[in-house]
């Protein structure tokens, strides 16, 4: 399994849930709209930093980006 992939598609998905665009978490976590592109297709490896940004924009505890029951391709 590839973490990237997973903590990708449990960004996107719980970015979803939320009804948030991309531009708009990014502008939570203090990012550029592109950085969070490449997190969610698993193209960038992430800092702790970056994954509390991440969870505190989602208002999710970490677990949640690293749940392997949804799976990569979604629920």
């Amino acid at each position: 399994m590839d973490i990237r992939r997973l903590f990708g598609a449990n960004l996107r998905r719980l970015r979803d849930r939320a009804g948030l665009s991309q531009e708009a978490v990014a502008a939570r976590m203090g990012v550029d709209r592109a950085h969070v592109s490449l997190m969610e297709r698993g193209q960038q490896n992430v800092t702790l930093t970056t994954l509390w940004a991440a969870c505190e924009a989602l208002g999710v505890h970490p677990v949640e980006l690293f749940d392997e029951t949804v799976g990569i391709d979604g629920p």
